[in-house]
């Protein structure tokens, strides 16, 4: 299935569209969510308050005090929506993460239900490139596509106990890097020092949606040296431009 030639403007309450553009996670779907957020910001319309890019669609809050949503629907429309990836080079995140069973709540589990050793699903998840989709749901929650097809695993039928901040989760063929304490259906891998949402730090988001992460393995001696320097408000995941 192709994303869609003409995207859907769809209503959501009375302050916001959703305009999408397919029907599932895609890199190239979510590239002209990404162009076409670009045009909207581009085009300056007063009545837009926010945009938010997600995997599939671009959601558009509006102050319908200023415009109907018709009449910002007909502008919208008018508005580039087939541009392919961004200009300017993606960038790429290394992100140090602990897969030690301290850090690994669910590691356990997953290689049961998997029937795979717990090294192999160590070696896949941090062996993969990640695109970064979307914040959501939480604040910071960032939601990944990328997961290899091998640690494609269910949700759980119960939500487990609230995850540790940081915390690097994976369920239904996703993976997420969780920011806060929450219960969840998904299943803790590992944990990073990082703060990929910090509200301390400027900016607030350390990766943009559009950019890409990998995983480095590292033991527990290295995270405690990582998240003291994390914790004083240093950067600890490495940059670089994706090829």
């Amino acid at each position: 299935m192709r994303p869609s030639a003409i995207p859907r403007f769809l209503h959501a309450g009375e302050t916001a569209l959703v305009v999408e553009f397919g029907t599932r996670i895609d890199p190239a779907i979510h590239a002209r969510v990404l162009a076409f957020d670009r045009a909207v910001q581009t085009a300056q319309i007063d009545a837009i308050l926010e945009t938010v890019p997600t995997y599939r669609s671009l959601m558009i809050h509006y102050d319908p005090t200023l415009i109907e949503p018709q009449a910002l629907i007909g502008q919208l429309q008018g508005l580039p929506s087939h541009a392919g990836e961004r200009d300017e080079p993606r960038r790429r995140w290394i992100v140090p993460v602990c897969y030690a069973p301290g850090f690994a709540e669910d590691l356990e589990t997953v290689a049961t239900q998997l029937r795979l050793p717990l090294e192999r699903i160590v070696a896949l998840h941090a062996g993969a490139t990640y695109r970064l989709y979307m914040y959501g749901f939480a604040p910071g929650w960032a939601y990944l596509g990328g997961l290899p097809v091998e640690l494609n695993i269910s949700r759980r039928a119960k939500p487990r106990s609230p995850t540790t901040a940081n915390s690097i989760l994976i369920a239904g063929g996703q993976a997420l890097v969780a920011t806060m304490p929450m219960p969840t259906g998904w299943y803790v891998l590992g944990r990073t020092p990082e703060r990929l949402f910090s509200l301390a730090r400027d900016p607030v988001f350390l990766a943009a949606v559009g950019d890409e992460l990998k995983f480095e393995p590292i033991d527990q001696s290295v995270f405690a040296e990582l998240e003291e320097r994390a914790i004083r408000g240093e950067i600890v995941a490495r940059q670089e431009f994706a090829s």
